[in-house]
């Protein structure tokens, strides 16, 4: 809300939000902060304005910051204001015929004194003061009636009723209610408990989204740090509520602390940023138009400050303007939270504007933010990504799947409203680790075992066909990205997504030859993009590559199994579907996706990843729960005709993916057509299996690494491409000098020249 000019200092206005009635009151030029709490003349114009309006959902005070106050303390205020008018037009208390009818006029002038001070100031300005005086007037009011003479009983009598009908009201309102039993450590004038009741939601003039900036006082503290680059810190305070099962995910921003001068600053130049509406061609390079903002804000700015005579450092210049930048043509607070690795998801839900946002936590798991978005933003950002996407948002097509990229920070985006979100717009965002995800970063959080990551490993080199399945959320993404860092850098790589989420340009950027291509997502009806089967066919005409499919869902499917059953491709093919077993996978594909049966046989292994809870309900852990080959003898049913052969297993007891028997002792026909095409490996299961757990050897011993020298760069992609490089360099020596790959040998080459590496410091 910005108010004119030329508005009244103290004018309100009620403006219609998300199908509550907002109050807007302009303290724009008033000499103090204001707020409720800790001033009751603030206090007491609310409630006169609640008299007023007595249908408001929310008040925001309107300075260089804005107060918010939600429906719960504004329906505290609302009852005092009720109270107030109560009475006043029905009780009549300041009335004659009240206060001393008859031969009571003795009284009158002290009692109108008493009554117009506890009603027409203090039940206004401090609503407990108003209550614990009128019980202390009464108390005396009993006292004095003893000695009365009989004449004046009657009228005393009245008098008392009244005085107890205030209290009795006062006592049912919820303000009461909540300090009644604290009471006895209450001094007159004291605003210790309003400064625990009423505590705004902190927004800066140049934003509409909502902030609770204080902590609560029975929080407990658990955790505390940093996000951001340097120059645009935030700090993230990890709260416990009591009787709270969700975790309060805190988030203090860098534009909820400026100093008043400078918000007035970022207030002013937001208004001259307005003036000009993006037009959907400038989106189409949302870098560039960031940095074309960004140079605009700062000069913008700097003649601002010369103007108030406001110094500016050149550090606090820069942090304006990104401030600037981000609640003008980007995405407001949405893009601090992505700032934060530790957090997998965002949820925003509908109704937008009295919801707070909720976040997916690494190790918090689902937690409340301190974040109240509204519902001008949340339209705002609806408008861009249409822009940046391409892609409709309408009621004809109420679904928009699109991409975010900020800095560093990568996030699926999925977006729907009306009429299938009947109360609005709603967001679900999936933040994209930074870096790619590898396999020895899973055997460090548990998601995969070594021998799985040794398994998966030569799988890969052995160019097999992989399905990764599971419910969302359960992490088939990110491993299918692991899957990719383990493809060697000779191969060619195309992927093939609707939603890009996969790490294509991280993997570009470690000199992988990688083509992405981006087809029409499943659920849309009409687009310019083409259709993921038709992109799947194109990929066979780009020459031999690995291909990797973001996530299976339609017609893509057919085509994708029509490719592998003909043998046109001889690298690695994966990609990932919505599954819980293998006969679920079998199920979607063969059933709902309509691929032949037949053809489902060119599926080599399927990984099952799911997540797992804990007894009491409250935590859970992304783990694969089996790796399962294929067979091709059966004909009609893989379940009933024992297709399907586990190659892993998870032990929930153990909390560990382990080999089965059938994998030991060689039983994989997978297993045995890789090592078929192997010289010196081709019936030598004993020479296969060595090389299996070599690898899962070397996977470990990053991790340990890592652990031993508390360094976690030892597992990211760019180390461990450059280990799994050298794996095979020292393989194909050993190779050549004795016939194959004996693990022992390659293990301590690799290994002396990892100490070599951790030595020279160079990672």
């Amino acid at each position: 809300m910005i108010f004119k000019r030329d508005t009244k200092l103290y004018a309100y206005e009620i403006i219609r939000e998300a199908s509550q009635d907002v109050m807007y009151i302009n303290y724009l030029g008033a000499p103090a902060i204001p707020d409720i709490a800790s001033s009751p003349f603030t206090m007491s114009r609310v409630i006169d304005y609640l008299v007023e309006a007595p249908h408001i959902s929310r008040i925001v005070l309107v300075q260089q910051r804005n107060y918010s106050y939600n429906l719960s303390q504004v329906t505290m205020l609302m009852e005092i204001a009720q109270l107030y008018n109560q009475f006043i037009k029905q009780e009549k208390v300041l009335s004659v015929n009240t206060l001393a009818p008859g031969n009571c006029s003795i009284f009158l002038p002290q009692r109108y004194e008493a009554m117009q001070y506890l009603i027409l100031t203090l039940l206004k300005q401090d609503p407990i003061g108003c209550y614990v005086e009128t019980r202390r007037l009464l108390h005396e009011e009993k006292i004095n009636a003893k000695k009365l003479p009989s004449q004046y009983i009657t009228c005393e009598a009245r008098y008392t009723r009244l005085l107890t009908k205030i209290i009795t009201l006062l006592e049912k309102t919820r303000l009461i209610k909540n300090v009644a039993t604290r009471l006895e450590s209450y001094n007159l004038g004291d605003r210790i408990f309003y400064e625990e009741i009423f505590r705004p939601d902190t927004i800066p003039n140049f934003t509409f989204t909502r902030l609770m900036a204080t902590i609560p006082p029975d929080a407990e503290i658990i955790d505390e740090y940093e996000i951001g680059p340097l120059h645009d810190k935030s700090n993230v305070t990890i709260i416990k509520l009591p009787h709270q099962i969700r975790y309060l995910y805190h988030l203090t921003p860098p534009e909820f602390v400026l100093s008043e001068e400078h918000q007035g600053l970022v207030n002013l130049a937001r208004n001259v940023l307005l003036e000009h509406k993006p037009r959907a061609e400038e989106f189409t390079d949302p870098a560039r138009i960031r940095q074309v903002f960004f140079n605009i804000s700062r000069d913008l700015l700097q003649e601002l400050a010369g103007t108030r005579k406001v110094k500016l450092s050149y550090r606090q210049l820069n942090k304006l303007a990104r401030i600037l930048v981000r609640h003008t043509i980007g995405f407001g607070l949405i893009e601090v939270l992505l700032q934060d690795e530790n957090i997998q998801d965002i949820i925003l839900n509908a109704p937008i504007g009295s919801v707070r946002v909720f976040i997916r936590h690494q190790e918090f798991e689902e937690c409340t933010t301190n974040i109240m978005p509204s519902h001008e933003d949340a339209e705002s950002w609806a408008a861009k990504f249409r822009m940046i996407s391409g892609r409709p948002l309408d009621e004809a097509n109420p679904v928009l799947d699109t991409e975010l990229i900020v800095g560093n920070a990568r996030a699926r985006v999925a977006i729907i409203q009306q009429p299938l979100s009947p109360r609005g717009v709603a967001y679900a965002i999936r933040r994209h680790r930074e870096k790619p995800w590898t396999l020895p970063l899973f055997i460090k959080n548990k998601m995969i075992s070594p021998i799985a990551a040794g398994l998966l490993s030569f799988l890969i080199d052995g160019g097999r066909t992989l399905i990764i399945a599971g419910t969302r959320s359960s992490g088939k993404t990110s491993l299918l990205g692991a899957c990719m860092v383990e493809i060697m850098q000779k191969y060619r790589i195309i992927t093939i997504e609707g939603t890009m989420e996969l790490p294509v340009a991280s993997l570009r950027n470690l000199n992988y030859d990688i083509l992405r291509m981006k087809v029409r997502e499943a659920l849309m009806k009409e687009s310019p993009e083409l259709g993921a089967d038709e992109g799947i066919r194109t990929s066979l005409r780009l020459g031999d590559s690995c291909l990797i499919v973001g996530e299976v869902r339609s017609t893509e499917a057919l085509a994708l199994y029509e490719a592998m059953r003909v043998g046109a491709l001889a690298n690695v093919v994966a990609g990932t579907i919505h599954g819980a077993s293998p006969y679920g996978v079998f199920d979607r594909v063969v059933n709902d996706l309509k691929v032949p049966i037949t053809s489902f046989k060119a599926t080599d292994i399927i990984v099952i990843c799911n997540p797992i809870k804990s007894p009491d309900g409250l935590h859970r852990w992304r783990r694969v729960l089996e790796i399962t080959e294929v067979r091709k003898h059966w004909t009609i049913d893989p379940l009933t005709e024992k297709g399907f052969m586990r190659l892993l297993n998870y032990d929930v007891d153990k909390d560990d993916l382990e080999a089965t028997d059938d994998l030991i002792n060689g039983e994989s026909e997978v297993l045995k057509s890789i090592a078929g095409q192997v010289k010196g490996w081709a019936g030598n299961w004993d020479a296969v299996w060595d090389n299996i757990l070599l690898r899962a050897k070397i996977k470990q011993e990053l991790v340990t690494a890592s652990i031993k020298t508390k360094n976690p760069n030892i597992i990211e992609a760019p180390f461990v491409i450059k280990a799994n490089n050298v794996f095979h360099e020292i393989s194909d020596e050993v190779h050549r000098e004795i016939g194959f790959p004996k693990g022992r040998r390659v293990f301590k080459e690799w290994q002396a020249w990892l100490k070599k590496e951790l030595k020279s410091r160079k990672i």
